[in-house]
């Protein structure tokens, strides 16, 4: 194959770009889709949703701060796994791109996990973050208070990183080099088409991880869910599979905006930076 025939190498971005893309886009779609957040945790414990807009709020200061620098580390994990898999010398195939997404996404459960289950117990107690960690910590400890449901974590955010540092971009990448006018180069328009797509996948996915990740980290006292597998059984057996989606669509409009804003803006920073190189380079 000819040099002008080859697919032109991308540039990879340095762990400290990753991180800011990551810092920027977390905060900015966690800012926006906060109400969905809150929709979804409400919908999901069968507890009344707000009657105020600002409790529709409540939290966002833990979600978005702490969201923040995990999607940075989900986006630098995701940049070091590519360089590890590519040595910087060739880009990346589809499989490769939503493969080293997923392993990010499951390293980050370690941040992520303790994250959300603060979260909905400052909710249910309506406790500052700081009275509410340590009411956490002193009565049911690290393993069983904050870091409860810590597996169903790991497999929520494998298949939610995957889709969009993964799949997002590789149905991106597709539409709009494909030959359908409606997505011919036009980027936007593919980003926001390829992100949906993931973002409707993603959710199908985990979101019966993510209900009964949600039940069992609301149930600290394991009254009514021991484990997860416990709510998601209770739930299946019980209350049939819907319920096991219950806040889904809150959730797959949450995920399909977060896919949308977090890849497109790695994607443009990706192709800005590859246009200096290649600028740099003649």
């Amino acid at each position: 194959m000819s040099s002008q025939n080859k697919p032109k190498m991308r540039a990879q971005l340095t762990p400290m770009e990753n991180l800011l893309v990551g810092a920027v886009g977390g905060t900015l779609e966690t800012t926006l889709q906060m109400p969905l957040l809150t929709l979804k945790f409400a919908t999901q414990e069968g507890r009344p949703l707000p009657t105020r807009l600002p409790e529709w709020y409540r939290g966002l200061g833990i979600q978005a701060g702490t969201l923040a620098p995990i999607t940075a580390f989900q986006v630098m994990v995701n940049g070091l796994m590519e360089k590890v898999v590519t040595g910087g010398k060739r880009n990346l195939s589809d499989v490769e791109t939503i493969g080293c997404a997923m392993m990010a996404g499951g390293t980050s459960a370690t941040l992520y996990g303790p994250v959300d289950l603060i979260m909905i117990q400052q909710q249910k107690m309506k406790l500052g973050v700081v009275d509410t960690i340590k009411h956490i910590s002193k009565e049911f400890g690290v393993t069983n208070g904050i870091f409860r449901g810590f597996c169903s974590t790991v497999v929520r955010e494998a298949i939610y990183t995957g889709g969009y540092l993964g799949m997002a971009p590789v149905l991106t990448k597709a539409l709009v080099t494909s030959d359908m006018e409606t997505f011919k180069g036009k980027d936007y328009a593919s980003g926001l088409a390829g992100s949906t797509t993931a973002g409707v996948i993603a959710a199908v996915l985990t979101h019966p991880a993510d209900t009964a990740k949600t039940c069992m980290q609301a149930d600290l006292e394991c009254k009514t869910y021991p484990t997860a597998r416990a709510a998601f059984f209770d739930h299946l057996q019980n209350k049939g599979v819907a319920s096991l989606y219950k806040g889904g669509l809150a959730r797959t409009t949450r995920l399909c905006g977060a896919f949308f804003i977090v890849s497109t803006l790695r994607e443009k920073v990706i192709q800005y930076k590859s246009s200096n190189l290649e600028a740099g380079g003649k």
